[in-house]
């Protein structure tokens, strides 16, 4: 993922993470002009510039030395970028109904859209609530443990065992430990609702669903119906998936586990929050289809190291075109776990300076999953370096969606032949290898779909006051069964509160981009592979090393969000439309054999 800094501050494009100031607009107090509206968006552009190291740096430390100190400082930077950033974002609004060029238009939405969870203006006392309730949440999730066996267990080493266990007790014991973690953070998230609320109807918003809605260059009803045309596109391969999978589960833990019929017990699906289902890709795997070659098992024997999965994926980018990496990612980036500290896990991309300061902070292990998301987390990364020319406002994906695609838009060139390329294998598979190689990428990606939908559905009620706060956790269920087809393996607490035990919930980051994104990188792959000239299965097509796609494919990157997000579409695709077809045509072998595996089975929950 992308770094957002500004869980409860403002993400000014991407350039959000940090700022302070007086945000002294010199317009006139009566009559705004056009002259008072550039004024204003160029000091509005200095301050987040010129602070933006501060918070940036000042997060960094905190999720890289999780303390009392380091919670401390960050809450403070995230008070005055959250006061800066609603501080501007109210001052525009008298530049409303003024006609304005484009891009300065463009600039005024920003800013309004900018903090993900917005404070009342001019209360300093609620600001410092805000953030200080946002980084607690924060640092309870990445400082989780939970024992077992007489060891204190950190989320990392308690997801190994839920993707390496087949037992359904011991999975059982460590899903529900995991979620132990975040029922202290209840309170606070309803509490943290409540004044995001009062930020976002002071910003001219119904509520905080609206706002994050609005961030997508359409009304935000029109963006919910675009959501679900694209979910109505790709569900039937879910359905078909879902079939396939509960039907392997029941043949290996029998009905008194995982019945025939209905959902999928969430445990057995080889993911902490069943999210991605590779895991239990050897339960699953489709008879004679083994590629021939474990990939996790090649790069122990390589001699791969964190740091040499790193440079491999960087030297994907760098054979389409990108330049290399700063040297100071490699001297600032954090690239394993510490052994003597408590750090916040999970994978991330920053973009420190809004310039060249780039890096990564992710606690590698030597194996497939990481060797892709190096691939997707670099990404964040050349985007960032891509469109550091723009103005500072326009320093961002196209849109949020966009920047979480570019990753694993690349990551899909993660072919069999990308691997015989860097000498990881020396053959590559024949096509009864096809379905294996699909099925694997399935339990991915279409698996996690419905999941990528889910999270954000439920903010939206939640923010909306269709779920109340003694409803959390039922209306999550209630989600987890509609859209996923899936349960808990068995009743859940009183005071429960699973939303808190998934990082995007504690952090406070939008979770549509990665639903979109997974749409997206599918449109990428089949523009790009027709520019190559490719005609085989769209399946097996690397554009590694092919510098004419990496040209256009830098163009579309370089604009940054200075244009609405179509434009940037087009740019690479060549249609303005975001559609699930790609996908579908990307999974069209699968869909075939999983419709024969599936027949008289009764699909569905």
């Amino acid at each position: 993922m992308r770094k957002i800094l500004l869980a409860g501050a403002a993400a000014c494009a991407l350039a959000l993470a940090g700022c302070s100031g007086s945000g002294n607009t010199g317009a006139a107090a009566n009559k705004p002009t056009v002259a008072d509206a550039d004024k204003f968006l160029a000091d509005a552009e200095s301050q987040l510039g010129d602070m933006y190291e501060y918070a940036s740096h000042t997060a960094w430390v905190n999720e890289n030395f999780i303390t009392y100190d380091t919670d401390w400082l960050n809450s403070r930077a995230s008070s005055e970028v959250t006061q800066l950033g609603v501080k501007l974002a109210v001052e525009s609004e008298k530049f409303k109904g003024l006609d304005l060029p484009q891009d300065e238009q463009r600039k005024i939405m920003k800013l309004r859209t900018a903090s993900v969870m917005p404070s009342p203006s001019g209360d300093k006392k609620v600001a410092d609530e805000l953030a200080t309730i946002t980084t607690r949440m924060q640092s309870e999730y990445g400082a989780g443990k939970f024992t077992v066996d007489g060891k204190a267990l950190n989320l990392e080493e308690l997801s190994n065992i839920v993707g390496e266990s087949r037992d359904p007790a011991k999975l059982k014991q460590v899903w529900e430990g995991w979620r132990t973690v975040s029922p202290p953070m209840k309170a606070d998230y309803a509490r943290m609702v409540e004044i995001g609320n009062q930020g976002a109807q002071e910003l001219g918003f119904k509520n905080i669903a609206d706002m994050w809605l609005s961030t997508y260059d359409m009304p935000p009803d029109q963006m919910e119906q675009t959501v679900e045309k694209l979910w109505t596109q790709v569900q039937p391969l879910y359905t078909e998936l879902h079939c396939y999978v509960r039907t392997r589960l029941n043949q290996k833990y029998g009905d008194a586990v995982q019945p025939k019929t209905g959902p999928i017990r969430a445990d057995l699906l080889g993911n902490m929050w069943a999210q991605d289902w590779s895991n239990i890709y050897p339960l699953v795997a489709p008879r004679a289809s083994d590629p021939g070659y474990d990939l996790t098992s090649i790069l122990k024997a390589k001699g791969y190291d964190a740091m040499k999965m790193v440079k491999t994926g960087e030297g994907f980018y760098t054979s389409l075109g990108f330049d290399p990496l700063p040297k100071t990612f490699w001297e600032r980036s954090l690239i394993t776990r510490p052994r003597d500290r408590e750090v916040v896990c999970h994978a991330s991309a920053w973009d420190i300076d809004n310039v060249d300061d780039i890096r990564i902070k992710m606690c590698t292990q030597v194996n497939a999953e990481d060797f892709q998301t190096v691939h997707h987390e670099l990404g964040h990364n050349f985007y960032q370096r891509a469109y550091d020319k723009q103005d500072i406002l326009f320093r961002d994906g196209a849109n949020d969606g966009f920047h979480e695609a570019i990753g694993d838009f690349i990551a899909l060139s993660v072919t069999p032949e990308y691997l015989k390329q860097l000498g990881l294998i020396s053959k590559v598979p024949g096509p009864d290898a096809d379905i294996g190689l699909l099925m694997n990428r399935a339990l991915e990606k279409v698996a996690f779909l419905p999941f990528g939908l889910r999270i954000d559905k439920w903010r939206w009620q939640v923010f909306r006051g269709q779920t109340t706060p003694d409803q959390y956790n039922d209306a999550w269920w209630a989600l987890a069964k509609q859209y996923q087809g899936i349960v808990p393996p068995g009743p859940r607490p009183a005071d429960a509160f699973d939303p808190g035990a998934k990082f995007h919930i504690a952090a406070n980051t939008p979770y549509l981009r990665y639903f979109l994104s997974y749409i997206l990188q599918f449109q990428f792959q089949k523009a790009a592979c027709e520019q190559a000239g490719w005609t085989g299965p769209l399946h097996r097509c690397s554009i590694y090393g092919n510098k004419e796609v990496g040209a256009k494919f830098k163009t579309m990157l370089e604009m940054g969000a200075s244009k609405p997000w179509p434009d940037a579409l087009e740019a690479f695709t060549g249609t303005r439309e975001i559609d699930g077809t790609a996908m579908v045509d990307y999974f069209a072998p699968l869909m075939t054999y999983l419709k024969q595996q599936n027949e008289g089975q009764s699909c569905g929950w």
